[in-house]
């Protein structure tokens, strides 16, 4: 009989924080690199149910999928429910470019009232509530790490990382909310 490969993900089980900070990994999503020229973003937003947003540091939200602005012509489009976002983006009948990236990345979510403090521990942006409102993006570093950061609510952020880097970022989170929790 042939065993079958179960996909684990990577910080499957895995849970920290401190009193003021929780870090939990995200449920599993479908994600892709959406790359497309001007003309073809109104297809794309309504095939995928949502505007893609066109400022810096914004993202839409609706329906369980979110895409967040990376770039002039770039987005990071994460949807919770596991819909095949590539064969989606294709019905748009646009130019564009999609490639699927949910095997490459995981999410960590940081919330309560030391998320902000948690996360300055490793990233170098301001993100208070002023300078990084609710449903800012950015792509950033955190540690020695390329994260994408969405900011959910006012105590709550999603950091999308690599899953080979995945461990070093929890573990940095997690000493970073040690710190924050004091």
């Amino acid at each position: 009989m042939v065993d079958l490969a179960t996909r684990k993900l990577p910080l499957a089980g895995r849970h920290g924080g401190s009193g003021t900070v929780r870090l939990t990994p995200a449920v599993p999503a479908s994600r892709i690199a959406l790359r497309a020229p001007d003309d073809s973003i109104a297809g794309l937003s309504k095939v995928l149910g949502l505007k893609l947003p066109r400022k810096p540091k914004t993202s839409a939200h609706g329906h369980g999928r979110y895409a967040l602005w990376l770039g002039p012509d770039e987005w990071l489009v994460i949807d919770e429910s596991g819909t095949e976002l590539v064969a989606l983006a294709a019905t748009a009948g646009v130019l564009h470019s999609a490639t699927d990236v949910s095997h490459r990345n995981t999410a960590i979510i940081v919330s309560g009232p030391g998320a902000e403090a948690t996360l300055a521990g490793g990233c170098p942006q301001d993100l208070s509530l002023g300078a990084f409102p609710i449903g800012a993006c950015s792509r950033t570093l955190f540690g020695k790490v390329e994260i994408v950061l969405l900011r959910l609510d006012e105590e709550t952020f999603r950091v999308e990382v690599w899953r080979s880097f995945s461990d070093y970022a929890f573990g940095l989170l997690g000493e970073a909310a040690e710190d924050a929790g004091f």
